[in-house]
C-alpha cells in the first residue's frame, strides 16, 4: 500500500477516524531530509500494509494541521492511534529506526 497524501481538510478523517495507527510525516518539497526519508516511508507503508497506514501532509499546501499540532522542524514524524497522537519524532532517521520506533509501538513484525 501507497503513503497517503493527506491535507488540513482531509486530517480529521484520514488520520483521527482511522481505524488502524497511522503514521504521519509532515514535509515539504524544499526539505533535503524529507526527501531522504520518503523512500524508506514508502517500503514501510508497503511490509507493514494493514498495520499502519503511512500519511503524509506537506506543510506548504497544508499549514493548518502542522501548525495546530505544534510541528516546529521537519521532518518530523507523528503516529497516531485511535484519534491521539502516541508518539513523535522529529528529524530523518534510517528505515530500521523507524521500524524500531514502530515496533516499541507494538507495529510491526518485532511487536509481541
Amino acid at each position: 500500500m501507497a503513503t497517503v497524501k493527506v491535507t488540513d481538510n482531509s486530517f480529521d478523517a484520514d488520520v483521527l477516524k482511522a481505524s488502524t495507527p497511522v503514521l504521519v510525516d509532515f514535509w515539504a518539497e524544499w526539505c533535503g531530509p524529507c526527501k531522504q526519508i520518503g523512500p524508506a516511508l514508502e517500503q514501510i507503508a508497503d511490509e507493514l500494509a494493514g498495520q499502519v497506514v503511512i500519511a503524509k501532509v506537506n506543510i506548504d499546501d497544508s499549514p493548518m494541521i502542522p501548525s495546530k499540532l505544534g510541528v516546529k522542524g521537519i521532518p518530523t514524524l507523528m503516529l497516531f492511534r485511535d484519534g491521539q497522537m502516541v508518539s513523535m519524532k522529529v528529524g530523518a532517521m534510517p528505515k530500521g529506526k523507524i521500524v524500531e520506533w514502530l515496533a516499541e509501538a507494538g507495529i510491526g513484525q518485532a511487536a509481541g
